[in-house]
């Protein structure tokens, strides 16, 4: 039994985290293979597996939170590329994820918000059609 619901709960998590960003389960799986495969699969499982498939936001509105939360922490700034990227891919827009940064100034401070907006830049900047 613990194995099937494992199994779905990964089938789950790569199904949505393909939905949100395409290769990028791939890559994260890719990355961690020769140090801690088993992390990629916990990563699948749990925050995409059971919390981004859950119903009542979409993936679009969990993005915005997601990215929301990372500008906040300031020390995440490798993931809030990856969720940027992700957001830009569920249809958030520029200017959305631009408010959002500058958000954050009011309660993770200016420092956290600035870093959200170079971030923001770059990843624009790559993606120059979104």
């Amino acid at each position: 039994m613990t194995d099937t619901l494992n199994k779905t709960r990964l089938e789950r998590g790569k199904r949505a985290l393909a939905e949100i960003d395409g290769e990028a389960g791939q890559r994260v799986i890719d990355a961690l293979a020769d140090i801690a495969p088993d992390f990629a699969t916990y990563l699948f499982e749990f925050p995409f597996g059971d919390i981004y498939s859950r119903p009542g936001l979409s993936h679009r509105d969990r993005e915005l939170a997601t990215i929301a939360a990372l500008t906040a922490m300031g020390t995440a700034g490798p993931q809030l590329r990856i969720h940027i990227e992700a957001g830009l891919n569920v249809g958030l827009t520029r200017e959305e994820i631009t408010e959002t940064l500058m958000q954050m100034a009011v309660y993770a401070g200016f420092p956290a918000a600035l870093n959200g907006l170079f971030i923001a830049k770059e990843v624009f900047a790559a993606h120059p059609s979104a």
